[in-house]
């Protein structure tokens, strides 16, 4: 039993080392901005927020943030373009 949880353990270690593994399909977080907390949410492929700016421009800061430091977790192109019709 001992052994097999050894090789779990050194198995995730060598995983972590290569983030690429990974690959996020749906999250949910929560981003503490200067006025209040927005839900972000990333659903089939893309990033969406609750607050105004992301319903009015398609694009905000707390959507920005999550991609920032989630990129490399992220699938290709999970933040629209600026202008485009934001995703509900």
């Amino acid at each position: 039993m001992q052994s097999a949880l050894h090789g779990m353990i050194e198995k995730a270690h060598r995983y972590a080392q290569e983030p690429d593994r990974l690959r996020f399909e749906s999250l949910t977080t929560r981003v503490r901005g200067d006025n209040s907390e927005h839900t972000v949410r990333l659903a089939q492929g893309r990033l969406s927020c609750d607050c105004n700016h992301w319903v009015h421009e398609g694009l905000c800061a707390h959507v920005l943030t999550v991609e920032r430091v989630f990129r490399q977790h992220l699938p290709a192109h999970a933040v629209p373009y600026p202008g485009a019709e934001p995703v509900s």
